[in-house]
């Protein structure tokens, strides 16, 4: 028997909005027949496309991270700006692309000021530094009579953008970075960036780069040299992380938010060590923003083996199956998990590269798989994120050990009261839990569902479309306790009401 427990006085902290996010990098087809498509049936006079914008509004997403991503490290942001007809292409060395320039900061930002989306911008910390960053934030954010800000003016936007979320860098501890670095040569320059940043416009939010995976031989010693540079400077430090089945080994697949939680406590450790080391009373937070099902290594030969490629080629378009979306809903159940100390989380990416978004060029674009936790979540986790206690059996993993069968998130709006319970079943059974709200009233109003499936990747819209989320199982409300139902290897969405 499984049985869950909250309460509405045991609060893990607020949910901020920005962990909703998502990212668009120049990479493959996310921005080119993507997001952008002049001349597509449905798109703006500014060319980006209608049917995505839609879709994009009903996934939920709050922020957008631009333009990378490896991209951004070879990245010259001045060529992307002013009149399109006199840009020149450039070539990507990350994604060894030729890239057209057609998007560049105007474009992008416009964007987002017009569907409501929070931009968060990265700066070019591999082969530029410090000069170019505050160059980049000044024609961002600057008023009138500045250099950068007058170009940005005589290029047609006299306000300022605004931009608050900033990056610096991307990844640098990879060596698969143009421009990478030791955590000492990172550490330093992000530390007189940041500091030259924030004399520029004291209101801006600053995020280090941490490690871009637990995998990485400097993971730990990484964090704790840069924020030791960076301490003062920062406000978060950034985690990546991508899953996927590998070898047939369902079960770890299935436990992958159980890595991602060992992943996110680490880090957490690691920066208030450095905190407790400097006697601050600053808390650093985690901008996770890179995290998704990605099939690296099964799918993906790897950038150094593309050749150089024009017109947004086809790469990294992973195609989800229901197992997906159920790790998917996974992952985000951990996010909630540590809402104290993720203030940002990014889905990546948007659009077909690895995405919950499809699109074809001149054609429809349609939600995969994994568009349907996100969304759920996106739309009922407001408020206060709940100390949730969980009391269930573990299911054995190859790679993560015992892992807990159920796993769970809740979150309450203080304000309405109403209820979110977004609860994970890795079993391949289905299970009985009981839901206890001791002292309080609560009630659970209606649940959907996303079921693992045994067909694998579906591999066009017409597949993809016949898959979506579906009823939850019936729910038996009882004296201070509700039954809840859980299909096999499932994630479901449970909403109602809480006493408060």
């Amino acid at each position: 028997m499984t049985t869950i427990t909250l309460h509405p006085d045991f609060r893990i902290g607020s949910v901020d909005r920005r962990v909703f996010g998502s990212f668009v990098e120049h990479l493959g087809r996310c921005v080119y027949t993507g997001v952008y498509e002049p001349g597509h049936a449905t798109a703006d006079e500014h060319g980006f496309r209608g049917d995505v914008v839609a879709l994009t509004k009903e996934l939920g997403v709050t922020l957008v991270r631009y333009p990378g991503g490896n991209f951004v490290s070879n990245y010259v942001w001045e060529d992307a700006v002013g009149p399109v007809e006199d840009r020149k292409p450039f070539l990507d060395l990350a994604w060894r692309t030729v890239e057209p320039n057609l998007v560049g900061t105007d474009e992008f930002l416009q964007y987002c000021e017009r569907e409501g989306l929070e931009p968060m911008m990265a700066v070019n910390l591999g082969t530029r530094g410090v000069a170019e960053a505050v160059a980049l934030l000044e024609y961002c954010n600057g008023e009138a009579g500045t250099k950068w800000a007058d170009m940005r003016i005589a290029n047609g936007r006299e306000k300022p953008y605004g931009v608050k979320l900033w990056c610096l860098g991307n990844e640098m501890d990879g060596p698969w970075q143009i421009g990478h670095k030791d955590a000492h040569e990172y550490g330093k320059l992000a530390a007189e960036a940041g500091k030259a940043m924030k004399l520029t416009d004291p209101s801006i939010e600053l995020v280090a780069c941490g490690s871009s995976s637990m995998q990485m031989d400097t993971f730990g010693s990484w964090e704790r040299t840069v924020l030791s540079y960076t301490y003062d400077i920062v406000d978060h430090i950034s985690m990546h992380a991508y899953y996927e089945e590998l070898d047939g080994d369902r079960a770890s697949f299935l436990g992958s938010g159980t890595a991602m939680e060992r992943f996110v406590e680490r880090v957490v450790a690691s920066a208030d060590a450095i905190g407790a080391e400097k006697r601050s009373d600053k808390r650093i937070t985690i901008s996770f923003d890179e995290w998704n099902v990605w099939y690296l290594v099964s799918r993906f030969p790897g950038e150094t083996n593309l050749p150089i490629q024009r017109d947004a080629p086809r790469i990294i378009e992973d195609r989800y199956s229901g197992l997906d979306a159920v790790v998917v809903g996974d992952l985000i159940v951990t996010l909630l998990r540590h809402a104290d100390r993720i203030a940002i989380g990014c889905l990546a990416q948007l659009v077909n590269v690895i995405a919950p978004i499809m699109t074809d060029p001149d054609g429809a674009a349609w939600r995969q798989t994994t568009f349907h936790p996100f969304a759920a979540a996106a739309r009922l986790a407001t408020g206060e994120a709940l100390q949730v206690k969980v009391d269930c059996d573990t299911i054995a993993t190859e790679k993560h050990g015992d892992v807990p069968a159920v796993t769970a998130a809740a979150t309450v709006d203080p304000e309405s009261g109403a209820l979110a319970l977004f609860v994970t079943n890795r079993s391949a059974t289905e299970q009985t839990v009981t839901l206890r709200h001791p002292g309080v009233s609560a009630r659970i109003e209606g649940g959907t569902a996303v079921l693992a499936d045994h067909e694998g990747p579906r591999e066009t819209q017409e597949h993809a479309e016949a898959y979506g989320p579906v009823d939850a199982l019936p729910v038996e409300p009882g004296d201070g306790t509700i039954t809840l139902r859980l299909a096999p290897e499932s994630w479901t969405a449970f909403h109602g009401a809480m006493e408060l």
